[in-house]
């Protein structure tokens, strides 16, 4: 694997995020409480790992610029700007969830949990269409 493989790797990381949230919660609904945990675990796991690619990747490449125009360059540019905001606040927002439900307080869990999974679902699919936008596009 080299350096340049490393977007391609992060949005699987980042689908694989999305997939296991999404299979999580619905383990959830079900009463499948060991499951659940399991998907969400894994989902921290492919998120820790999405963050370090990430880092590495921009550590040693820098950013790449957008190379569209018009409509879809406002767009991108929406889209990234949303990303990055709540992405910021995505990795507290897990850690606190998970805490939360690992330590069995889960009414506390379940309130956090409510704006936690929406939101880091939206940065997962956006980091996916982010890099489709940016190096599959064009």
């Amino acid at each position: 694997m080299q350096i340049t493989d490393l977007p391609a790797l992060n949005a699987i990381l980042n689908g694989t995020a999305a997939a296991l949230l999404s299979v999580g919660y619905v383990q959830i609904r079900r009463g499948r409480t060991e499951a659940h945990k399991r998907c969400m675990l894994a989902a921290l796991a492919t998120s820790a790992l999405f963050l370090i690619s990430y880092v590495v990747y921009h550590a040693n490449v820098g950013s790449r610029p957008f190379p569209g125009s018009g409509i879809v360059r406002a767009a991108y540019f929406t889209i990234l700007v949303t990303h990055v905001v709540l992405a910021a606040a995505i990795l507290p927002l897990a850690l606190i969830t998970a805490s939360r439900g690992l330590r069995a307080q889960f009414d506390r869990h379940v309130r956090i949990a409510r704006w936690t999974l929406p939101l880091w679902i939206y940065v997962s699919v956006t980091g996916v269409v982010i890099y489709l936008m940016l190096y599959r596009m064009y």
